[in-house]
């Protein structure tokens, strides 16, 4: 069974630092693009940042210079450095990735979210 499991969100105090991973599992022919997408409440879940398999990055205005994409490759994982953190931050974080699974499937998998709380 394919999945994304996600780790690392928590408490953490204004102007400090989270790190993000996602680890996609199972029958995995490929992975396109990856991202991490965010859900404050009472709001729309909005992308965060993404990056291609080639390593070609997007990010939400609101979070270019403090937050850094990466992935693995080898080893299905992709990542998301969390700088300089804000109360706006505050959010479940979940993982997103375009899965190839087989000759004919590809599709959207996402994680079960990691909740990241920004607060003093």
């Amino acid at each position: 069974q394919v999945q994304l499991v996600e780790s690392g969100g928590g408490l953490v105090q204004p102007g400090g630092s989270l790190r993000l991973s996602c680890a996609a599992s199972g029958s995995i022919f490929s992975i396109n693009a990856m991202g991490w997408y965010r859900q404050a409440p009472g709001k729309q879940r909005e992308l965060v940042a993404a990056i291609s398999r080639g390593g070609s990055t997007n990010y939400a205005d609101s979070v270019k210079g403090r937050f850094t994409i990466s992935r693995d490759n080898a080893k299905n994982t992709v990542d998301l450095q969390m700088n300089s953190l804000k109360p706006e931050d505050t959010a479940i974080y979940h993982c997103n990735a375009h899965l190839v699974t087989g000759p004919y499937d590809a599709r959207d998998y996402w994680g079960q979210g990691t909740q990241v709380t920004v607060s003093s």
